[in-house]
Order: structure tokens, then C-alpha cells, then sequence
């Protein structure tokens, strides 16, 4: 059988390059304006339903985080990427960014670097579990619903203390911050008030010491308003269509 990169070429892979390079730029300009240390924000390429080919045109030109949003999507690239690695000889890391179901739990322990989405007790204590069966500790984000969207996955506000509380006692998995998806807008401003809700819930919520618990990192911007998120704290943005332009066609 044929290497799958062989047969599924990228059309332009200059033209993701070109894009790579032009978001990292801006990141970097955006941290310097908003008074942060330039390399303060860390670029998570979201490479879903993209062939690992332009994962690894990505990755050639020194882009070591990349997200996806399903779990069977995750072990299959992992796999098929085993052993890449940067011009430096960095290791990719794969961040899971969709939401955490339990059942799939076992398909992104000891592969993501980060999991993203977790929002249920449930969902934390799976992770311990699979966890300490690799004998590893897994980073995670909680997913914060901060406007009470209808429908969107993330723990309101007001239960983030007790699902934090949780952590406590575990040997496995860690909390090292926040994450968000805004509400759908046209506006990039639209995302800004979401943002600044998150950064200070998570200055509110460090206060309390809490063990497993270290709340350095925000998770929020994407494609379209990444710029906001950065100045209002974001410290991992997740872009893919700016990068790896319209996902292919499945079927």
C-alpha cells in the first residue's frame, strides 16, 4: 500500500507556508502592542480534517503545535506521524481541542500534550484512570461556557471552583488553565467581553490554592478574532482555516 502523503498531495503547500508565516508574524506584533513578551502566545495550528502531508509542511517550517477536533482523528495522525519532527528535531505536540467524551478518553491519553475541552468531573476522572494505567500525567484545560451559551459545551462559572476541587487527591492528570469558544459573530469585537471573562475568572480562581491545579494557561481566539484574544491574555490560540485554508470535502 502507498504512503498516504503520496496520494494526497497539498495543492499549495508555498500558500500555507506563506499563511503560517504571516499569522505567526502577526501573533508576535500583536503580543509586542499589547505589552507582552513577543513569543508569549503559543500558535496551536488546528489541522483537522487536513492531510497529515500539510502537517508535515507545517511542521518543516517549524510549527510544533497542532490541534484536532475528533479522537479517532488524533490516534489515526499520530500514528501516521510517528517519529516527525521540526528542522531542529522538536517533536510535534498534539493538543486535543473538541469536547471530551469519556468513552474516547482513551484515544487522547499520553497523545495530546493538552486536552483542551474537559467540562465534567466524569471526564476528569476518566483521564486519571487512563492515566495511571500509562503510568503518565496528562495536562488538561476546563472549557468554560462564560456566557451561558445554549447548547455550547463548558461548565458555567459558577460550578468551575467545585470541578477544580476535583483535581485534588489525583495523581494523574493535571489543571493547567482555562478554555473558550465564544459565541458565533461576524465581529471580532463580538469576542472581546468573552475573553476578558475568562482572564479574570482565572485570575479570581487562582487565588485558591488547589492541588493539581495551576491556571497559567488561556485557551481562546481563533481564525477570526485571534488578534482580540491575544490582547486580552490568551496564551494559546487555535487557528486553522487562516493557516490551512477551506477543510477539505469529506466523503
Amino acid at each position: 500500500m502507498s504512503d498516504p502523503d503520496e496520494r494526497q498531495e497539498i495543492p499549495d503547500s508555498a500558500a500555507l507556508l506563506e499563511r503560517l508565516h504571516e499569522i505567526q508574524q502577526a501573533l508576535a506584533e500583536g503580543a509586542s502592542r499589547a505589552g507582552r513578551a513577543a513569543n508569549a502566545v503559543q500558535l496551536v495550528a488546528v489541522s483537522k480534517t487536513h492531510p497529515a502531508a500539510a502537517i508535515r509542511a507545517a511542521l518543516a517550517a517549524g510549527q510544533l503545535d497542532f490541534g484536532e477536533n475528533y479522537a479517532q482523528e488524533l490516534r489515526d495522525k499520530h500514528l501516521e506521524l510517528a517519529g516527525a519532527t521540526a528542522p531542529t528535531g522538536a517533536a510535534l505536540r498534539w493538543h486535543f481541542i473538541g469536547p471530551v467524551q469519556s468513552n474516547k478518553v482513551k484515544y487522547l491519553v499520553g497523545v495530546a500534550t493538552l486536552i483542551h475541552g474537559v467540562a465534567s468531573a466524569s471526564a476528569v476522572d476518566e483521564i486519571e484512570r487512563r492515566a495511571a494505567v500509562q503510568g503518565c500525567v496528562q495536562d488538561c484545560l476546563i472549557q468554560v461556557n462564560v456566557v451561558g451559551e445554549a447548547g455550547k459545551q463548558g461548565v458555567a462559572p459558577s460550578e468551575l471552583g467545585r470541578l477544580l476541587d476535583g483535581f485534588a487527591g489525583k495523581k494523574h492528570v493535571r489543571c493547567r488553565g482555562l478554555m473558550l469558544i465564544p459565541p458565533f459573530s461576524d465581529s471580532a469585537e463580538d469576542s472581546r467581553r468573552p475573553f476578558a471573562a475568562l482572564r479574570e475568572l482565572a485570575a479570581r480562581e487562582e487565588t485558591q490554592l488547589r492541588e493539581n491545579v495551576e491556571l497559567v494557561e488561556l485557551s481562546m481566539g481563533m481564525s477570526g478574532d485571534y488578534l482580540v484574544a491575544v490582547e486580552e491574555g490568551a496564551t494559546l490560540v487555535r487557528v486553522g482555516t487562516a493557516i490551512f485554508g477551506a477543510r477539505p470535502r469529506q466523503g
